[in-house]
């Protein structure tokens, strides 16, 4: 006969060591994610990653600092720069610009300008997975807590590639190499003078990467079956993103983002729709990723491989040298230190491609289309129920 066992509900607390949830919920309540728990009792250079208020402090602390300046610097000495501005604001302004046309430099303070955004992007993931994607995953009716993450993953991975590939487009139109027109890479070469709306799109994208490999290093996403090929990824991406600033290739770099960001915003849509299973509408939006994939990750990459081989070396030939003051580093070696990195990125699309090739398959035979690289997810004993002693 089974015994009775007096069950005792904790009280709410604000103390991480207790989940709380309302009587009758079916999808867990936390003010904070999975991570914040396991992270609450370290540092304050972890815990800005995963709490999204002090990250919040952080961002206001330069904000504060700056507006404080515009105040009282009048009443010492006009004129004076605000020394906190390029915190969060681009520095490097070239006077000589035209009004038409400003123009701005690289600078050491546009680490500064990295860091801060690191913690912005910190802030934007917590509140989109917390404040918007969990009310979302309980009115589409998940439970599970690894699909409330991996929901609530996707919807920030879609907010940030929808936004940037739209950005992305938007400042190539600006430039010369609209639409993917690679000569116009290296005839402008070196492209050190930054239009402002370009170089803020760069330091950003830079920022985003810079904390998308913090949330693989502290483990604040659970692992996929191509956690290595992602570390791989986003290391190239890095190396890609931080050379071609420093050496002035910033057309390039924005053509490698655009083709990146845009099917990466169906890729989520497409992972949303699998989660919330939304069966017919996710086997046609992967169809529609798979095509917008094949044209921007292969098709335009290996474009602008074909140009880094045999365009490049038509750069002017005052550039085809190492000079800092120049703004110029285009020695012979320099095409192999472009190509190799975009050539392993190419291979590792093609690797997801392989898998993306088998998905559509099955999705044609048998109208599925699961992502198995999280298929352990499924597997997770934490999130089930507690089975009752017989």
């Amino acid at each position: 006969m089974p015994q009775t066992s007096v069950l005792i509900r904790p009280s709410c607390t604000r103390s991480h060591s207790v989940t709380c949830r309302p009587l009758g919920s079916s999808t867990p309540e936390r003010s904070v994610s999975p991570a914040a728990a396991s992270h609450a009792n370290r540092s304050i250079f972890v815990r800005w990653v995963v709490d999204p208020y002090l990250s919040f402090k952080l961002l206001l602390v330069p904000i504060v600092l700056y507006v404080n300046w515009e105040i009282l610097a009048p009443y010492l000495e006009r004129g004076i720069p605000n020394p906190f501005a390029p915190v969060f604001l681009l520095s490097g302004y070239i006077p000589t610009s035209s009004p038409d046309d400003i123009r701005y430099r690289k600078t050491w303070w546009d680490l500064a300008f990295i860091s801060y955004y690191i913690v912005f992007f910190s802030f934007v993931r917590e509140i989109l997975t917390i404040k918007v994607s969990r009310p979302l995953a309980k009115y589409f009716g998940l439970k599970r807590l690894s699909k409330v993450d991996r929901f609530g993953e996707q919807t920030y991975a879609l907010f940030y590639f929808a936004f940037f590939g739209a950005w992305g487009y938007r400042v190539m139109t600006q430039l010369p190499t609209y639409w993917y027109k690679t000569e116009e890479f290296w005839e402008g070469y070196p492209q050190w003078n930054l239009k402002p709306e370009l170089k803020r799109y760069y330091l950003m994208q830079f920022a985003y990467w810079w904390q998308q490999l913090l949330v693989l290093v502290l483990g604040l996403e659970k692992p996929r079956k191509d956690y290595w090929e992602l570390v791989a990824h986003h290391f190239v991406t890095l190396w890609l993103i931080g050379w071609s600033y420093l050496v002035n290739l910033t057309y390039v770099g924005n053509a490698v983002y655009m083709s990146m960001d845009i099917p990466d915003t169906f890729l989520a849509f497409s992972k949303i729709l699998n989660y919330i299973q939304w069966n017919t509408a996710k086997v046609y939006a992967f169809a529609i990723f798979f095509g917008i994939w094949t044209y921007f990750r292969h098709y335009l990459n290996i474009w602008i491989l074909w140009s880094v081989w045999t365009e490049q070396p038509n750069i002017p030939e005052s550039t085809k040298h190492w000079n800092w003051s120049e703004g110029v580093y285009m020695p012979g070696w320099m095409r192999y230190q472009i190509f190799l990195p975009l050539l392993v990125l190419q291979f590792l699309n093609l690797f997801w491609y392989t898998l993306m090739i088998k998905i559509l398959i099955k999705g044609l035979t048998t109208n599925e289309v699961d992502d198995h690289r999280s298929d352990d997810e499924d597997s997770d004993t934490e999130d089930s129920p507690n089975k009752k002693d017989d």
